[in-house]
């Protein structure tokens, strides 16, 4: 998968890569949950702590689905920029336990949000 950030690199560098099928793993933004009035629809803003992605979701979300949740997206980018989720997975902090800080890929390592969790575990 990718980050918010080498999303928008890649479609601003290549219109083309809208239109393709993208994995993108981030965070939602706190505050950012409108559900639909039939309650399965939803949109929200998910991000990398770079940058940010308005996303729409047209299915009844997991249960571990909330603010500030570890989600994976899979869908494209719709010609307004929006991101269109077929499918959303979201991470269940409680089953996950923290890893050692240099566990991580290192194409994430630069990313401010690793930055910022990597000092609050220490």
């Amino acid at each position: 998968w990718i980050t918010t950030s080498e999303l928008a690199a890649q479609t601003t560098s290549d219109s083309t890569f809208a239109r393709q099928k993208w994995k993108v793993g981030a965070k939602v933004v706190p505050g950012s949950i409108v559900r639909g009035a039939n309650g399965r629809d939803i949109s929200f803003v998910a991000t990398d702590g770079e940058k940010q992605l308005k996303v729409v979701y047209n299915q009844a979300p997991p249960d571990t689905f909330s603010d500030s949740a570890d989600v994976i997206l899979t869908g494209r980018v719709m010609p307004d920029g929006t991101f269109k989720a077929s499918e959303l997975l979201a991470k269940c902090a409680s089953r996950f336990e923290v890893a050692a800080p240099d566990s991580a890929d290192p194409k994430y390592r630069s990313t401010p949000g690793y930055k910022s969790a990597v000092k609050v575990g220490k």
